[in-house]
């Protein structure tokens, strides 16, 4: 089989696993979701940068000593289970802007295997879609315990726990104020320190 070096070589009809999406030697960081290979995002901007910088700093501050790790993209998030056939039996792998393990037996060299405790996407302009319905849906479905979702134009944050199986709105911030994280307790991020100057 011809080696994959170019995101173009890639039949979009068809269903892949995470053993194939291993082997694909191209730049562009690409999701598996239940098969299908989503169109590569492009890079963060400025924006996006500065905000995910902004997020990051209180929770990585707050996380130090403790067993829970942050990570971020490029950063691989595989919502399933390895079984016999491992890597083969894979068929979804995001990748999350911020995501917050607390358990270690689902880290490995590869990432992720498995649900992390919080998701945090910084939703792209034309990408809407993507992390409202698509990766809400995905998140819900295997049991992502909090979703936050970050709307950089609108300067707000939409946070979602799951309670019973579906997310419930936790909290819209859309003013100054403390935007706690339910399954980090005692965390608190500002929404002013995360939006200043924009």
């Amino acid at each position: 089989m011809e080696p994959i070096t170019q995101f173009s070589q890639l039949d979009l009809t068809k269903t892949y696993t995470y053993a194939d999406y291993l082997t694909w030697k191209f730049d562009e960081f690409v999701e598996l979701i239940k098969g299908k290979v989503m169109l590569p995002m492009a890079g963060p901007n400025r924006r996006h940068q500065q905000l995910s910088n902004r997020l990051e700093r209180p929770i990585a501050n707050f996380l130090y000593g403790s067993s829970c790790e942050m990570y971020h993209a490029p950063f691989d998030v595989r919502l399933a289970t390895a079984g016999a056939n491992g890597n083969a039996q894979i068929r979804t792998v995001v990748q999350p802007d911020i995501c917050v393990v607390c358990d270690q037996n689902k880290l490995d060299d590869q990432g992720c295997i498995g649900a992390p405790d919080w998701i945090i996407e910084i939703v792209s302009p034309g990408n809407t879609a993507r992390d409202t319905k698509i990766k809400f849906d995905l998140y819900e479905e295997n049991e992502v315990q909090e979703y936050w979702i970050v709307y950089p134009g609108h300067k707000t944050v939409s946070a979602f726990v799951l309670e019973d199986g579906q997310y419930k709105i936790a909290g819209e911030y859309i003013e100054p104020g403390p935007m706690p994280v339910a399954t980090l307790p005692g965390l608190s991020l500002e929404w002013a320190e995360v939006f200043a100057g924009s």
